[in-house]
């Protein structure tokens, strides 16, 4: 799938995928569901150590040996010992040692360096932010609009991808990316008034998908507190290994048709924590939740960010997104995992309860409530002809609202309630999506992303095999810029609604990024939370997701051929 906080492991300097900022709003709720607490253990830090007093039971017996000490010091050494050992005797446990005021002295010279440090480091963001700005406001940029625009998106693109190796959080580097753009359109645009029209319009259709993201991931934090969702996992049972890795396949692969792949992989493994005490035998089993998520997320509209953009863009409508996608997305994950069962004999080891992972009290209810909530999406948008993210919100509405009324009147269980929830959701991702559509909308209004659809017309002459080369891309770069930029290349008018080039955009973008783990949500997600290796996952994982990929490919054109009819009524064929 796409690309909507446990620390890990940084990924290779390379693409890392939309996914980051998503996985990290994920932490709170992956400490909760394992038992671990909700703040993480205090930091050491290089400027402020912290030195812990000593019990009264401790300084007892500290003063004690002390004076024990001090009455041999004081008959080998003679009274002038014996009279500074009981000064120190007096001072129980909390005695400083000589070496303080040295260490003072050092902390004082590190934080003053560390002063200095900011100050430069300000001072070099400041004076890179103002070239830039002057540059924006040259003559030549009005001159050379597209180009700038360009560069600007290569360069901000690069940032995303190269964030581990810069230290850079890709959240704000987006956000400059995308403003950058609009100005250097409004700046090149002799007509500001036009430029501004274009920007609202613009943002009215991003802040739709914006709405929804925020409103599906309150919805399943509020499900996710209440530990709703060991519904599912409880089902579990078996212990063969052939067996679990279906089992897990097939129970990630319908969780995330209707949670987003990111949820379903955490949620997933979390149970295999539960389920499995090897760490290092977790990874297969791990890699697997990766390809079924993603696999499962493609087939629905509210399953993958990319697919909801298109749905929510009108290039794909729910029903025939579901008919024409599901076969081939069932069929990726079967391919999949018939490569990577058979090496797997005999049972698992399964580690020891802890009963950290007890439902919240009425968790069935908001589970079911907030399952309803979520399905109901595409019911409101037939029934209502309103947009979809108006469908989630109200669904947000009515699962806040019981968790309100259940919980009425009880103090300590405030974090159970929406209010709450909304607190933990990824924001960061949020704004993350909001600056990578204002980024590629700025180019669409430009005309620039028509340009790149004419030159890939030319020299490509199937647009199915154009959405086959996003997919393969997105293992490697952030398939939501890919996709919204393919959204612009290619109008309703050229392309219609529900034609194969959307379908297979839908399917390949999502199903694509489990060929690498960092081309994912979910596999960065998993990269995290258990320290999978990427070579590891390279061997182990790459070729059986490609496999998948490309039987899911193929079916998708054999069907088509064949002129199934779902498949013929879902694409006009």
């Amino acid at each position: 799938m796409d690309r909507l906080q446990l620390a890990f492991q940084p990924a290779p300097a390379i693409a890392v995928g939309g996914a980051r900022s998503a996985f990290n709003g994920a932490r709170l709720s992956l400490r909760r569901r394992c038992g671990a607490a909700t703040h993480p253990p205090p930091r050491r830090s290089r400027l402020f150590r912290w030195v812990p007093t000593a019990s009264a039971d401790t300084q007892e017996k500290s003063t004690s040996g002390d004076a024990a000490n001090e009455t041999s010091t004081a008959a080998a050494n003679g009274s002038a010992d014996a009279a500074n050992t009981n000064g120190a005797a007096s001072n129980g446990g909390g005695v400083v040692p000589a070496s303080a005021d040295g260490e003072a002295a050092v902390d004082a010279e590190v934080v003053e360096d560390s002063s200095t440090t900011d100050i430069l480091r300000l001072a070099a963001v400041g004076g890179v932010c103002s070239v830039i700005a002057a540059i924006l406001q040259h003559s030549w940029v009005a001159d050379h609009r597209d180009q700038t625009m360009t560069a600007i998106f290569v360069l901000g693109y690069a940032g995303i991808i190269l964030e581990d190796l810069l230290d850079f959080h890709k959240t704000g580097v987006a956000l400059l990316m995308g403003v950058g753009i609009w100005v250097t359109l409004m700046t090149a645009s002799p007509d500001h008034a036009l430029v501004v029209e274009e920007l609202s319009t613009q943002v009215s259709s991003i802040s739709e998908i914006l709405f929804f993201l925020i409103g599906a991931s309150t919805i399943v934090e509020i499900v996710d507190a209440h530990q709703g969702f060991k519904i599912v996992t409880d089902a579990i049972t078996n212990n063969n290994r052939r067996v679990l890795l279906w089992a897990i396949g097939f129970i990630t692969f319908f969780m995330s048709s209707v949670l987003d792949n990111l949820t379903s992989t955490i949620v997933m493994v979390s149970l295999l924590r539960k389920l499995i005490d090897d760490p290092k035998e977790r990874w297969l089993y791990g890699a697997a939740v990766v390809i079924a998520a993603n696999a499962g997320g493609a087939w629905t509209p509210i399953g993958d960010v990319t697919t909801t953009m298109l749905w929510i863009g009108g290039q794909v409508t729910a029903a025939a997104t579901i008919k024409s996608l599901f076969i081939p997305s069932l069929v990726s994950l079967v391919v999949t995992l018939g490569i990577m069962s058979p090496p797997l004999t005999g049972d698992v080891t399964r580690p020891v309860a802890t009963g950290n992972d007890a439902m919240a009290p009425r968790g069935k209810l908001v589970f079911w409530t907030g399952l309803a909530a979520l399905l109901s999406v595409p019911v409101f948008k037939a029934v209502t002809g309103l947009p979809p993210y108006l469908g989630m919100l109200s669904g947000l509405g009515v699962v806040w609202l019981v968790t309100d009324v259940i919980h009425a009147g009880e103090e300590d269980r405030e974090a159970l309630r929406g209010s709450a929830a909304v607190s933990r959701i990824d924001t960061s991702g949020v704004l993350f999506f909001l600056g990578i559509l204002l980024a590629v909308a700025g180019l669409e209004s430009a005309g620039i992303l028509r340009e790149v659809a004419v030159y890939l017309d030319a020299h490509i002459s199937s647009r199915e095999v154009i959405a086959a080369v996003i997919g393969l891309v997105s293992a490697v770069v952030d398939n939501v810029p890919l996709v919204a930029a393919t959204m612009g290349m290619y109008s309703l008018d050229t392309v219609k609604p529900d034609s194969p080039l959307w379908q297979l955009i839908a399917f390949a973008a999502g199903t694509g990024g489990s060929m690498l783990i960092i081309g994912s949500a979910a596999g960065v997600a998993l990269m995290g939370l258990e320290k999978v290796d990427f070579f590891w996952y390279v061997k182990k994982a790459s070729l059986p997701a490609f496999a998948g990929f490309a039987a899911g490919i193929a079916s998708y054109a054999a069907l088509a051929a064949l002129h199934v009819p779902a498949i013929g009524a879902a694409t006009g064929m």
